[in-house]
């Protein structure tokens, strides 16, 4: 979407929300806990009748998710997308949710509802032991000397796409990268080269991505929810015909990887699994990647003394490209990167929905409801860090470690039996990435812009994110 019609959309959808927040909040408990039980119910409201809180939640997710805490705390309900959503915005309760000891959750389930039509069998929409069936195959396309390969595909393509930018006053740094990421995902997972089908391949994944936040979710010609199953339709059609190919071949790229994968016990995928996984495995690498990359981006221009630290980093590595054993001898892009995720989470929430009558924190959660965390709410509260809003990566210096105060209390990952299996993965893409724009470029914003912000997978930039870019 063009960075104009984005920031004009985002003044609208504020707007509204701002209307529909006059609606009178009706507090009442989502459900009275079973008598005897000593569970509190979960106090909370619905909001406006039909669309309750979405685009509240849309337009400012910081924002209203702190207005929210203030008035119920870190464990309450709220309306969306027609249903009630028990959120959930403590460490504490981050373990339990996340943990689930008691199978109380599915993943499954949760995340269908949100995103379902498009991407539908992806090892995060699964449970139990299907999903341990699916990650034990899939893990074996994320072993270190496969991200060794992905990072040999990719490094070229990084480098003269990032040095390929022209500088501006008003570079459109997140839309940028967002393009050099599906350029990449393309190739390093898809294996398609690019060209016309890479074009299309990469409208495709944007249109299925963007889908699942749709407000208006019916298949309504021309709308947000009928492109991305459009999109889906597509990369559908790419992956299923593309498939004799990758499985006769001995490429490198993730296709041919998951075409040939077999544990030790023989398990390997069907068809229709590849087809699946290879959809919400590249929507999960490149969406979020993007993001992390950007608000770093972001911060570093309005941090020149730490963007400066990190320049004199990369050039003391004395090499013109990070090689996969240069990833740890970069200390202090690390203590930026893991600050930016913790400031801008990629992942903002986790979803469940839960298949029995349960308790998180002492609270009633009944068979059937929604339950949302929310790391990118908790790792900006200053209950759980010190100046939340500050850009401080030396937090994360084991002098200070302020993420060691919970296990959970920086899961940007998430955590239990779906950590995110790409996590080593992201984090050499982000780093790729900017270890080249240290070496080539220098840039800043205006001392009073602050990125507009809107909820995707994460909190993303609504105008592309205009930097100033001068080339070194």
């Amino acid at each position: 979407m063009a960075p104009r019609k984005a920031v004009l959309n985002h003044r609208i959808q504020c707007h509204v929300a701002g209307v529909l927040q006059r609606y009178p909040a009706r507090t009442r408990a989502l459900a009275d806990p079973p008598p005897g039980s000593g569970l509190a119910p979960i106090m909370g409201d619905f909001g406006p009748p039909g669309v309750g809180h979405v685009l509240s939640q849309l337009a400012d997710p910081l924002g209203y998710a702190r207005k929210t805490m203030r008035r119920y705390g870190p464990v309450h309900w709220m309306g969306a997308f027609g249903r009630p959503i028990v959120g959930l915005h403590s460490p504490a309760g981050v373990e339990e949710f996340l943990l689930d000891r008691k199978h109380a959750f599915s993943a499954q389930r949760g995340w269908e509802f949100l995103i379902g039509p498009f991407f539908k069998g992806g090892l995060l929409l699964r449970d139990f032991d299907d999903h341990r069936y699916h990650r034990r195959i899939l893990q074996q396309a994320f072993t270190r000397p496969r991200l060794i390969g992905y990072l040999d595909l990719s490094t070229p393509r990084i480098t003269r796409g990032v040095e390929s930018w022209r500088p501006a006053p008003d570079f459109p740094l997140y839309d940028r990268v967002k393009q050099l990421l599906l350029e990449q995902a393309t190739v390093v997972f898809a294996g398609a080269e690019l060209g016309a089908e890479g074009t299309r391949l990469i409208r495709a994944f944007e249109d299925a991505v963007v889908g699942g936040t749709a407000v208006i979710r019916t298949n309504v010609p021309g709308g947000v929810w009928h492109r991305g199953l459009r999109g889906r339709r597509v990369l559908e059609e790419y992956f299923r015909r593309e498939l004799p190919n990758k499985r006769a071949g001995d490429g490198e790229d993730l296709f041919s990887v998951l075409c040939h994968a077999v544990t030790e016990d023989g398990e390997s995928f069907t068809d229709a699994d590849i087809v699946d996984h290879m959809i919400f495995t590249m929507m999960a690498a490149h969406d979020t990647s993007t993001i992390a990359i950007a608000m770093l981006v972001y911060e570093l221009a309005r941090n020149l003394e730490w963007q400066e630290r990190l320049r004199a980093e990369a050039r003391a590595l004395g090499k013109p490209a990070l090689e996969y054993a240069d990833l740890d001898r970069l200390p202090d892009l690390e203590l930026a990167f893991r600050e930016a995720l913790r400031m801008y989470a990629p992942v903002g929430q986790q979803v469940r929905e839960a298949i029995a009558d349960t308790e998180i924190q002492g609270y009633f959660i009944p068979r059937g409801t929604l339950v949302m965390i929310g790391p990118y709410v908790m790792m900006r509260s200053e209950e759980y860090w010190k100046d939340p809003d500050v850009f401080d990566p030396e937090r994360f210096d084991p002098a200070r470690a302020e993420d060691k105060s919970h296990r959970f209390a920086w899961p940007p990952f998430g955590g239990g039996a779906h950590k995110c299996i790409g996590r080593y993965f992201g984090g050499m893409t982000v780093k790729a990435v900017l270890y080249q724009m240290l070496l080539n470029y220098r840039w800043s914003v205006p001392d009073d812009y602050r990125v507009p912000l809107v909820a995707g997978t994460g909190p993303k930039p609504a105008d592309g994110l205009p930097i100033r870019l001068q080339r070194l």
